[in-house]
């Protein structure tokens, strides 16, 4: 009938996605927030879409509210979070710049990884593996850590350092085992066909 609305799929708008496209309309502010240089609102936000991370999963387990859209748009909320944040504290000079390249390209490097088996017909089940996990818990760390000292002019210079440190190596470390699983597996699939 005119005028009455489509009804909408109930697995759409549960409230874990809801609150995982606030945490995507979070980024641009966030990054708003750093480049005006108001880190201590920008910490405060980070740390709120941090918290609705760990809220929206909760509530995604507790009321068996997982959809598809929701195993999808968690992964893009966090990671814009994170690459955002890195790259505009790095132009805001308080990470260093080699930093959130590295960060970027590794992830870039598993986006690629990803295409090629789509492209060779073998879609990738995506299962992050541990050190990717760790690898994504440093860098909320350091990035919270940066945005903390930063925005409220504390100083824990060497313990950011040690941070900044950890992050490069989870990032190497975990790009390195991704783009070993993706050779084996498409090498595996050269020696099927043969």
């Amino acid at each position: 009938m005119p005028g009455e609305e489509a009804p909408v799929h109930p697995l759409l708008l549960t409230v874990p996605n809801l609150i995982t496209l606030a945490r995507i309309c979070a980024v641009p502010a966030t990054v708003w927030l750093i480049l005006q240089h108001r880190l201590d609102l920008a910490f405060l936000l980070f740390v709120g879409a941090g918290i609705s991370d760990a809220i929206d999963g909760w509530l995604a387990r507790a009321w068996n509210a997982r959809s598809a859209l929701g195993a999808l748009l968690d992964p893009v909320a966090d990671k814009s979070l994170l690459v955002s944040v890195y790259v505009t504290l790095a132009a805001v000079g308080v990470l260093p710049d080699w930093l959130a390249i590295l960060v970027v390209f590794r992830d870039l490097v598993i986006v690629g990884g990803v295409l090629v088996l789509w492209v060779l017909g073998q879609p990738p089940a995506i299962r992050p593996i541990f050190v990717s996990k760790l690898n994504t818990g440093v860098q909320i760390g350091v990035a919270a850590l940066a945005l903390l000292l930063a925005g409220f002019g504390l100083a824990a210079e060497v313990l950011l350092t040690i941070g900044i440190w950890a992050v490069a190596a989870t990032t190497l470390v975990s790009g390195a085992a991704y783009v070993t699983a993706t050779l084996r597996r498409v090498a595996g699939a050269e020696d099927r066909t043969r």
